[in-house]
């Protein structure tokens, strides 16, 4: 592929995010209601998906541009500790699932992140937030898979090529994180 292909054929994909801004911009206000309930965001995913929920997680607890207090969040992909004991003593499957069940309430918000829709770990995670009243986020590709038929809210990327479904991604939690900031940041800060 050359870069002009690569590149005509990532600006194709941005330009239909405009179809699916009114679910993008629904689930930022989830976040933003989660958070000003006094719930924390849990993230997940794997591989370029788990990079994702770090990064995300990163700028919700730290900052993305504003100045402010920290905000909770956890990507639960990155506590090897927990996450090998977990795989090791129960299944690679339950590594997310036993986090939400041991740190997740209700209020909280679950964001899981898949290009397939079918990573059993995440599937598993939306399950056991649904059986604790936490409201789930599906970041997807183009294909729906499994995790979308759990989520209170799935988004489709409009693509069905992980580099270009994970650039999208990236692009909507930028957003989210913007979107999170414009909003708390400019109403009574969180304590």
């Amino acid at each position: 592929m050359t870069f002009t292909r690569a590149l005509d054929d990532h600006l194709a994909c941005f330009r239909e995010l405009a179809d699916i801004s009114e679910p993008i911009i629904t689930a930022g206000n989830m976040l933003v209601a989660a958070l000003k309930k006094g719930g924390k965001l849990l993230i997940c995913g794997n591989g370029g998906s788990a990079a994702d929920s770090q990064h995300f997680a990163a700028e919700v607890v730290g900052r993305y541009a504003k100045e402010r207090s920290a905000w909770p969040a956890i990507a639960l992909n990155t506590d090897t500790s927990v996450i090998t004991a977990v795989a090791n003593d129960y299944s690679f499957n339950d590594i997310f699932s036993r986090q939400v069940e041991g740190i997740g309430c209700a209020g909280d918000l679950l964001i899981g992140i898949s290009t397939s829709g079918n990573s059993e770990n995440v599937i598993r995670a939306a399950r056991k937030a649904h059986d604790k009243n936490i409201e789930v986020i599906a970041l997807l590709g183009e294909k729906s898979g499994k995790l979308s038929t759990l989520a209170d809210l799935t988004i489709h990327a409009p693509s069905i090529r992980t580099p270009r479904i994970q650039e999208i991604h990236a692009f909507i939690l930028h957003f989210w994180a913007e979107m999170l900031e414009n909003t708390l940041c400019d109403e009574k800060e969180l304590s």
